[in-house]
């Protein structure tokens, strides 16, 4: 189901259904639409389900960064009035997640992370030196599922726009370079925010090693795999990593 893109204030954003919300980040390549699977499950089972856009290209270079990112979304709760949130994030979403609850933990009710960033960061910035070759873009985007079917033409062409517009590639390399500076290994054994670790087993891009170091790391998580999945598990799979995370949710009471 598709859900329109509300534009307020600075912000525009996708929101669907009543409930605590559950404020999802998307990653660097990540459309909004990655997560309808979420949206339309969620939104009808007592959660309000919001997606901000990201500033992730409009920012100034020098705001690209994690840091920036999660102050965005410290900016983006205020403004809607939210006194607690799920914070939801895949990829780069899942780092910005992490660090926006370092800051400002007092908001954030719960942290589900999928694929993220802030341990590892491989395929983040890497591998562009032949980015005008569409069959080398196509061929990265497929490695990020385990089923190279998911990464359709629509997406492929997504990426490909994306990799070869200069202002968009320079903030690319820039987001993964503040990835790698806002490594989280020493601030995760001190944030006791409830998290859900939802992996998958093949992702290539955060290797299964990443989400066991994260588990190991944070005090008060856990850790589930789904199987033949790669690095958008709730793309990929999205029954399973709904039925996984709705359970984790009504188990801790969120």
């Amino acid at each position: 189901m598709a859900h329109t893109l509300k534009k307020e204030g600075d912000y525009s954003y996708i929101e669907a259904g009543e409930g605590t919300p559950i404020i999802i980040l998307h990653g660097l390549m990540g459309g909004l639409s990655n997560f309808d699977g979420v949206t339309d499950f969620f939104s009808k089972n007592g959660y309000k389900i919001v997606i901000p856009e990201l500033p992730i290209y409009t920012m100034s270079l020098l705001k690209t960064n994690v840091k920036s990112f999660a102050k965005y979304l410290k900016d983006f709760i205020e403004f809607k009035g939210y006194e607690q949130v799920i914070l939801l994030g895949n990829s780069l979403g899942g780092h910005i997640g992490l660090y926006h609850t370092k800051l400002y933990h007092e908001k954030v009710k719960a942290l589900v992370i999928t694929g993220s960033s802030g341990l590892y960061e491989s395929a983040m910035g890497g591998g562009y030196t032949k980015r005008s070759d569409y069959e080398v873009i196509k061929k990265k985007a497929q490695d990020v599922f385990y089923d190279p079917a998911v990464a359709t033409k629509e997406i492929v062409d997504e990426v490909y726009a994306t990799v070869n517009d200069r202002n968009k590639l320079i903030k690319t390399l820039a987001i993964a370079k503040s990835a790698i500076r806002h490594n989280m290994a020493k601030d995760l054994p001190k944030m006791l925010t409830p998290t859900c670790i939802i992996w998958g087993k093949n992702d290539n891009v955060t290797p299964p090693e990443v989400a066991v170091e994260f588990n190991d790391l944070l005090p008060d998580s856990e850790l589930f795999w789904i199987d033949k999945c790669g690095h958008a598990a709730m793309m990929e799979h999205p029954d399973t990593f709904n039925e996984i995370l709705f359970d984790w949710l009504k188990k801790r009471k969120f």
